[in-house]
């Protein structure tokens, strides 16, 4: 193994110079090589395909790919494809799902569609002129923008509101443009930008013809923060009912407990921080699977959950006349068009599993996910605390890692059946020593 050495020219070299050259920083490079190549597609095609996703590429990294079945979702049942390396993620929200298909199912109370993006800029002079500027402007925007918007435009998107925000008192000569804009199926990125770009450079043509000078862009760029872009959902059953989904406790202790729990996530910070992690383990999952951008939606929501000033929950519960109600509000941007959701052959076939719905039904279904992810976890907290269910899994990993047979593998399961497991006291009931 080589002291690692600055790689000039790395982009311009074949995959194969790429690999071979990162060979020499590792300790067996042969099998490195053997290694990364053994990811990759034996389809040449299928290869250049997922070459082309990114930059630098010199091997595939693979995640598990699930199924959580039996979503009851506004009276469709789906069964859910999910991406994830986690433990009991899939499980946990099949446990769920197999619950609220008896109870109602879950149950989608609003949505919105609409997507946000700005043109930062400087204006140098006073407020009222730029005012009257825009004032001037928005009217005639549509029209400037309609060779970029069109095709959005025919399939019922495009722009659907303007404003003008002074921002002077964060910084000195501070204003943004803000779009609102409707995507249909697309999560839209590429779209938003190109329009915001384009208005961007209108504006500054406008103001130039009007007021040159005084008018400098900054920047033009979509907001991944889409609290108009969301989906509210619950689930609902008499209290009496919930005793069905964990027997350890009375459904009316049941309802409580999961209140109150549910009641800490809100007002406890790192409560509220954890149980939203939680509630995207299950969503992540689904974004991945079909192709969408998990880091767009994971910084959508956590943003969400700060939007009264620090981190809360975005679940919520309540008791009432002997109904239990929990639900979720979570700000989504997915699509089924565009980027690599039909590009990326599993994610073209998760659309297909779920039967080739249209961005607003795939939000749908990604909320129920979160959902029922969450219900999960919580139930877990409050009843047999939440390593059970994950170190029975976490077990599975481990016992990967030695080289015994099936039946060392099972008395290995029977003996940390009741007891906590780590990797070292594994290694010492292999060897005898427990």
């Amino acid at each position: 193994m080589s002291e690692n050495q600055y790689f000039e020219g790395f982009s311009k070299l074949s995959r194969d110079e790429k690999l071979k050259m990162l060979a020499g920083t590792v300790k067996d490079p042969d099998a490195f090589i053997n290694e990364l190549n053994g990811y990759r597609y034996q389809d040449p095609s299928l290869q250049e395909k997922f070459d082309q996703f990114s930059e630098n590429t010199i091997s595939n990294f693979h995640l598990p790919y699930g199924i959580a079945p039996n979503f009851l979702i506004d009276g469709k049942l789906y069964h859910i494809p999910m991406v994830t390396e986690e433990s009991s993620v899939i499980a946990a929200a099949s446990k769920a799902a197999k619950f609220w298909y008896n109870h109602g199912g879950f149950q989608t109370e609003e949505t919105g569609t609409a997507k946000r993006g700005h043109v930062h800029f400087l204006w140098y002079g006073e407020s009222e002129e730029l005012e009257s500027l825009y004032s001037r402007f928005e009217p005639e925007l549509k029209d400037r923008l309609s060779d970029v918007t069109k095709n959005m435009d025919a399939r019922g998107g495009g722009i659907t509101e303007s404003w003008l925000s002074n921002m002077t008192s964060e910084m000195d000569n501070y204003y943004v443009l803000g779009l609102s804009l409707e995507t249909v199926d697309s999560m839209g990125a590429n779209f938003i930008n190109s329009v915001l770009e384009k208005t961007a450079g209108e504006l500054k043509k406008f103001a130039d013809e009007h007021q040159p000078g005084k008018l400098e862009i900054l920047m033009a760029i979509l907001s991944n923060y889409t609290p108009r872009s969301y989906v509210k959902m619950k689930v609902e059953c008499p209290v009496e009912e919930l005793e069905g989904f964990n027997g350890s406790i009375k459904g009316i202790q049941f309802a409580e407990k999961f209140s109150k729990a549910v009641q800490i996530a809100k007002s406890n910070v790192s409560r509220a921080v954890t149980n939203n992690k939680g509630i995207m383990n299950g969503v992540d999952a689904v974004v991945i699977a079909t192709g969408n951008d998990f880091r767009a939606v994971e910084a959508g929501a956590h943003a969400y959950s700060i939007s009264h000033g620090k981190p809360s929950a975005l679940t919520d519960c309540k008791i009432e006349n002997g109904l239990f109600t929990f639900r979720i509000t979570l700000p989504l941007a997915m699509g089924t068009v565009g980027g690599v959701t039909r590009l990326h052959p599993l994610a073209s076939r998760s659309l297909e599993i779920l039967g080739n719905p249209d961005a607003k039904e795939l939000m749908k279904i990604t909320a129920a996910v979160g959902l029922a992810s969450n219900f999960s976890a919580t139930t877990s907290l409050i009843t047999t605390g939440i390593q059970k269910g994950h170190m029975k899994l976490h077990l599975e990993n481990i016992l990967m890692a030695f080289n015994v047979d099936e039946e060392m593998k099972n008395k290995i399961r029977a003996y940390f059946k009741d007891k906590e497991v780590s990797y070292e006291k594994v290694k010492k009931f292999i060897e005898g020593k427990l």
